[in-house]
């Protein structure tokens, strides 16, 4: 198996959707629908990875991203966009992300994002 992740969007479907691409490749081990819920989830679960959405209410991505990279410098989060918010990008990636994913989602990317930020378990 490959490795933890923690799904983070407000959209129960998006949730759904990332879930399925994982399974078989990754165990998800929790799924928040804000930025609070991550921060809080991120310190229960400690998981590998983060797929983090950048757009949610009460605590957008960014903001969440910034509180789990001050808590854990090593932690490895990947935002989730919709094609068009590169502005937020670049905030994100200046807020610590270390990859992105583009919706729609497509098992490929979203498998090799994770790749790319989590090297592959010995």
């Amino acid at each position: 198996m490959g490795h933890t992740v923690l799904i983070v969007d407000d959209s129960a479907f998006m949730r759904n959707l990332l879930q399925q691409l994982l399974d078989g490749e990754h165990e998800v081990v929790g799924e928040a629908e804000n930025g609070v819920e991550a921060v809080e989830l991120y310190r229960e679960l400690d998981p590998d990875v983060v797929t983090m959405d950048v757009v949610m209410p009460i605590r957008d991505g960014i903001e969440a991203t910034t509180a789990i990279k001050e808590a854990d410098p090593d932690s490895r989060v990947v935002m989730c966009t919709s094609v068009g918010q590169e502005e937020k990008m670049r905030a994100a990636v200046e807020a610590g992300a270390d990859g992105y994913i583009t919706k729609p989602f497509q098992k490929p990317n979203v498998l090799e994002a994770i790749a790319d930020v989590a090297p592959a378990k010995v």
